[in-house]
């Protein structure tokens, strides 16, 4: 078990709410928890990801320490736009999607 960061932006108070109560809300937004194991983890995603397909706008990432990722560091995101971690050359990146707007 190791170190989650979820980091939140303009959502509706009951995320914050909810996180508060399994995580140390260490900075306006900013939540941590030292041992979180990963089925804890999945738990609070998957009330993180319902709830969010019931707002408009808003942001959510999570991260953690994973062996199975790209330079050790899991990574999940809800909102606009979507990143995922990835190694290239040598080194890791946090790359992310395109908006609509910008692919054409």
């Amino acid at each position: 078990m190791a170190m989650t960061v979820i980091v939140t932006r303009a959502l509706p108070d009951r995320f914050r709410g909810f996180l508060a109560s399994c995580m140390c809300e260490v900075a306006p937004g900013v939540f941590t928890s030292p041992h979180m194991n990963e089925r804890v983890r999945g738990q609070v995603w998957s009330v993180l990801d319902e709830w969010f397909g019931h707002v408009d706008e808003g942001s959510v990432v999570m991260t953690w320490p994973s062996k199975r990722e790209p330079g050790g560091l899991g990574l999940r995101t809800l909102g606009v736009p979507p990143r995922e971690v990835v190694e290239y050359d040598g080194m890791v990146l946090v790359r992310r999607a395109p908006r609509e707007s910008e692919e054409t």
